[in-house]
């Protein structure tokens, strides 16, 4: 709330006691015809007049004093009305008090329900990741009986299994980025290492469907959490995988921009109408719509991801040729672990 300066305190003033006000000089002039058609000598009444005046002007000046006085208590409750709600100036009136006892009330029942929010949103938070994590133990075990015979059907199989296992991961970082702060742990890395252990969890895929990854030697280092960092590269990646069947899947850094990390497929591409909202949450796109694929979750927390981190990320494509995603890994020197 913007502060009000005086000029505009004493014309709100004016305003709200403009009845009050009126009715002091509309009482003053019959007073004064009254005298004047009786003859009263105009030195009598005058004198009057004035000292009633001088006596309004001072009870005008307190009651302006007030006035303001409650304006500026008032204003300075905003600044903390979110966490408490018991300073208000001292009421006037009985309306006044009432209001204050209005807004005290629903004060009181909003904060019971924010708390209410906020011990539902906690007990959901921990069944969701009490589940992703027991979850992990009959996908392990369906994973062993299933490699016990290699064969075309069960390599099938593995590969539905391991999009069980990415969907779980990406239930997992979902329930932590809000709390995401806490979990960061800044360090120098190297990319190339970064992008050889975000490859490795899909290298199976890229056998599986027979798709050829390029993979061009870097030697940049970049601050960040690895962790994380990690899992945006596998999103993308999986991503590259499931809309390319053709052609091959590129990552290295930009020839022009020497701190951008360069994804780049040749899949199926982003139709252009798509391109201005795919970071957001839940939106899947015309590919995603067509084909079923897509959750229109991984980019979304991508972006956000890359945000925190203090990354940015920007995709261009075209339909039928692939896709071209820039990760901008520069950020200024910070103090590392």
């Amino acid at each position: 709330m913007e502060k009000i300066k005086e000029y505009k305190i004493i014309g709100r003033y004016i305003i709200d006691h403009l009845m009050q006000i009126l009715a002091i000089f509309i009482f003053s002039f019959i007073f004064l015809l009254i005298f004047y058609l009786y003859g009263i000598p105009a030195k009598i009444y005058s004198y009057a007049f004035l000292l009633c005046f001088a006596v309004g002007a001072v009870m005008c000046m307190i009651s302006y004093w007030k006035y303001r006085s409650k304006h500026l208590a008032l204003y300075g409750l905003f600044g903390r009305i979110t966490v408490e709600c018991n300073d208000f100036p001292n009421a006037g009136n009985l309306l006044e008090k009432d209001y204050q006892e209005i807004l005290l009330k629903l004060f009181r029942y909003s904060a019971q329900e924010k708390e209410q929010e906020e011990r539902s949103k906690k007990d959901m938070m921990d069944y969701y990741t009490l589940w992703a994590h027991q979850i992990k133990t009959p996908i392990t075990a369906m994973r062993l009986l299933i490699q016990v015979e290699d064969n075309a059907r069960n390599q099938g199989l593995l590969q539905q299994l391991l999009k069980i296992e990415r969907y779980v991961d990406m239930v997992l970082q979902y329930l932590r980025m809000e709390n995401m702060s806490a979990d960061l742990k800044l360090q120098e890395y190297k990319v190339l290492d970064l992008v050889r252990k975000a490859v490795k969890q899909d290298s199976s895929v890229f056998i599986y469907r027979k798709i050829p990854f390029e993979l061009k030697e870097m030697d940049n280092t970049v601050i960040t959490d690895e962790k994380w960092m990690v899992f945006v590269i596998e999103q993308i990646l999986s991503n590259s995988l499931k809309y390319t069947n053709e052609g091959k899947i590129s990552v290295y850094m930009d020839p022009d921009e020497r701190e951008t990390l360069i994804i780049e497929d040749t899949g199926i591409g982003i139709q252009e109408e798509d391109l201005p909202r795919i970071f957001e949450n839940g939106f899947t796109g015309y590919n995603g719509r067509m084909g079923k694929k897509s959750t229109g979750i991984g980019l979304y927390l991508c972006k956000k991801i890359l945000d925190r981190l203090g990354h940015s990320i920007k995709v261009s494509s075209k339909v039928g040729q692939g896709t071209r995603i820039a990760i901008d890994l520069y950020r200024e020197h910070l103090e590392t672990e």
